[in-house]
């Protein structure tokens, strides 16, 4: 009887067909197709029976193995979606042509260099830089219109767009965080869905675009510009557009790259840029704000339900 539960415990789905088999040549014996059909039945009702049972001591084994070793149950930690596709495929044109930009466009502004010309040279000379340049142009200028509907005509868009405008809480914050950096006080500032640094990013790109692409836009149309215009009003872009593009570069490799990349709390980066999504510890740390109106709309619609 023992050698019989041993080979019922060795059933496993993967030879359940096989056994069915083995099962059913026993009972050859009974012609009917009526009592075959029952014997099958009931064959298939008790191997899934037992495969269950097997199932059920296999986890318990296991659970005890685990336990012995001291190795405790791992939970998926709640995430919360922060960003929607439509905002993360803008940021990632963005980031695309900002890179295609410096890197064609920084030569350009220090073209006597030996190490801009080795650059201009690697990507096939001035000509190819510059019509690689103005396909970054072309995606920044994109990006612009896009968001710009995006803000205006979408639910998302317009909500964000309240949360990036500056206020008094700001300047608050940036008085509690400095005294927190300077070790007068431990407390931290308690930020909403943006913090300030996050205000200061967005504005400073919003404000770089406009003079990238007003300036960028008269120096790419020259001709037609000279046409309507003074000269100097080239002039005038023409230096505005290479100054805006050094603080634009400085401000993305030092400021927002650090932020996002280089911070020991997030290095090698925050992920948030391609999933959108932020882990519940780091909501709580970093948009603690945002988390407690998040986690009060939650249960307000499930006293709803």
């Amino acid at each position: 009887m023992s050698s019989h539960n041993e080979n019922d415990k060795k059933i496993t789905s993967n030879n359940k067909n096989e056994t069915l088999s083995e099962i059913e040549k026993e009972f050859n014996n009974y012609k009917s197709n009526e009592t075959q059909q029952i014997i099958r039945e009931k064959a298939l009702e008790l191997l899934d029976a037992k495969l269950i049972t097997v199932k059920k001591e296999v986890i318990k084994e296991i659970k005890k193995i685990l336990s012995k070793k001291g190795i405790s149950e791992e939970k998926t930690e709640e995430e919360f979606q922060r960003f929607n596709l439509n905002f993360r495929i803008q940021h990632i044109v963005l980031f695309v042509s900002c890179i295609i930009l410096i890197i064609t466009g920084i030569p350009i502004k220090y073209h006597e260099s030996a190490l801009a010309i080795f650059i201009m040279n690697l990507m096939g000379g001035i000509k190819v830089s510059g019509f690689i340049h103005r396909i970054g142009a072309a995606g920044l200028i994109g990006v612009g219109i896009v968001h710009l509907f995006y803000t205006v005509f979408t639910k998302d868009g317009r909500k964000d767009f309240i949360y990036f405008l500056p206020c008094i809480k700001d300047v608050k914050d940036v008085y509690i965080m400095v005294k927190y950096y300077l070790g007068f006080s431990n407390k931290k500032a308690k930020f909403d869905r943006f913090s300030y640094v996050e205000k200061f990013d967005y504005w400073a790109v919003y404000w770089g675009m406009v003079i990238m692409i007003g300036s960028g836009s008269i120096l790419w149309f020259e001709n037609i510009v000279l046409r309507v215009f003074p000269k100097y009003i080239y002039d005038i872009s023409k230096v505005t557009h290479s100054d805006e593009a050094l603080l634009a570069t400085l401000a993305i490799i030092i400021w927002h790259f650090y932020n996002v990349h280089f911070n020991p709390d997030k290095f090698p980066m925050s992920y948030l840029w391609l999933t959108g999504k932020i882990s519940k510890q780091k909501m709580m740390e970093e948009h603690p704000l945002e988390y407690e109106k998040m986690i009060k709309e939650k249960s307000k619609k499930e006293s709803q339900m």
